[in-house]
């Protein structure tokens, strides 16, 4: 589907370091889009676009006329910054200080690569902002049951990992395991690649390995760590520094230290870029042997790097779907049609993912196309369907 020119799109110039900022709002939809602020080296309005447009979809995606939960439009924040950077958090206050009025009337924001929840949070109160996600509550019924049912969800910790960390790593290993049985492949004995061991990619991991799949790679910023007969994933998780970074000392003797770049050749059915956008490109394709890309990142294949896998029969599980369900968790808690509850939450992601991928790879093969091309499909079906209930964006 070809995309239409974002509602508003924003660059903002830090009159204290001169790094650039970002805000682009695909779509409101009752007055309202939501989607989270990244901070990364190198980020760009582009990128920023991308991200936001992806947000739109996910919203149309998860529309369910029977539930609370009200579609959003999309949206999306980028900072221009190495977060580890020391000059990184009063450059990420003074952003939301200046983004303050978007924040307050319709962008309802939170955690992306490179910034915790935790962090966004604290910065956002210095900023002055009753929350990153206020504008949403004039549409809430009860805004204070609301707002302490998610806050109660945010308290829970399931074996030493919040719940808000976990939530989109349950929907991303559902939709590896939708993917497995469709083509009856058995859990034991696949393997899985990973890149990042964050928020993200460390849920995945857990989800997976508890599923009976082996880890045989994990990626962070000091290179790839494998081992064929399986990593150690809860020791792995355990040993992270906040930036997603693992203490190498925790390596058992079988774990070999490879090069950043070595979990893209991993002997691996399933590979899952959890990291950085744009990571697989036409130049590094070529090494590929997984038989899926699970897209837990958001945009990380590049498109002409994935019509060249597709062409070897490898299938891309896109981002719009795959990484869905932090989005959704927020929202399904916030409205209502689930408390703060990890076994309910879990169940409620599985069986929500579990349906959206079988209906994406059901219309990839009725349509002879892609699973992105299905997706993209799916939201041009539903994209009418909210306009009729909600008087379409506005």
């Amino acid at each position: 589907m070809t995309a239409p020119a974002p509602l508003m799109s924003l660059v903002w110039t830090d009159h204290v370091t001169g790094r650039r900022g970002f805000l682009v709002v695909d779509r409101l939809v009752r007055g309202v889009a939501s989607g989270g602020l990244r901070m990364r080296p190198g980020c760009t309005l582009e990128e920023v676009a991308g991200l936001a447009r992806g947000m739109t979809m996910k919203e149309a995606l998860h529309y369910d006329p029977e539930a609370r939960y009200v579609p959003l439009g999309g949206a999306k924040g980028g900072i221009d910054c190495d977060p580890q950077e020391p000059q990184a958090y009063g450059l990420l206050v003074r952003y939301l200080r200046a983004m303050r009025p978007y924040i307050e009337s319709f962008w309802t924001t939170g955690e992306d690569l490179g910034l915790t929840q935790d962090l966004v949070d604290r910065a956002a109160v210095e900023a002055g902002l009753v929350s990153s996600v206020q504008a949403v509550y004039p549409l809430l019924d009860d805004e204070a049951a609301a707002r302490g049912r998610l806050a109660d969800a945010f308290a829970v910790e399931v074996d030493g990992i919040g719940l808000d960390e976990l939530a989109g790593g349950c929907g991303v290993a559902e939709s590896v395991l939708a993917a497995l049985d469709r083509a009856e492949v058995p859990y034991a004995g696949t393997r899985v690649a990973v890149q990042g061991l964050g928020t993200m990619g460390g849920a995945t991991a857990r989800f997976l390995a508890r599923a009976g799949l082996t880890v045989v790679a994990v990626a962070d910023v000091k290179g790839t760590i494998a081992n064929p007969a399986g990593l150690d994933v809860e020791a792995l998780l355990a040993a992270r520094d906040g930036y997603g970074a693992v203490d190498r000392r925790v390596l058992r003797p079988g774990d070999r230290e490879l090069s950043g770049e070595a979990w893209l050749s991993a002997d691996a059915e399933v590979l899952v870029p959890a990291a950085v956008s744009y990571a697989i490109d036409t130049g590094n394709q070529h090494g590929i042997r997984a038989r899926w890309i699970v897209e837990a990142a958001n945009m990380p294949v590049l498109p002409e790097a994935e019509e060249l896998l597709a062409a070897r029969g490898v299938a891309v599980l896109p981002d719009v779907v795959v990484n869905s369900a932090t989005n959704a968790w927020w929202w399904w808690t916030l409205f209502g049609d689930i408390g703060p509850d990890a076994d309910e939450a879990f169940a409620y992601i599985r069986r929500s993912m579990r349906a959206l991928v079988e209906l994406m790879l059901d219309r990839a093969d009725a349509d002879g196309t892609t699973p992105r091309a299905a997706a993209h499909a799916m939201v041009t079906d539903r994209l009418p369907v909210i306009a009729d209930r909600f008087g379409w964006y506005r």
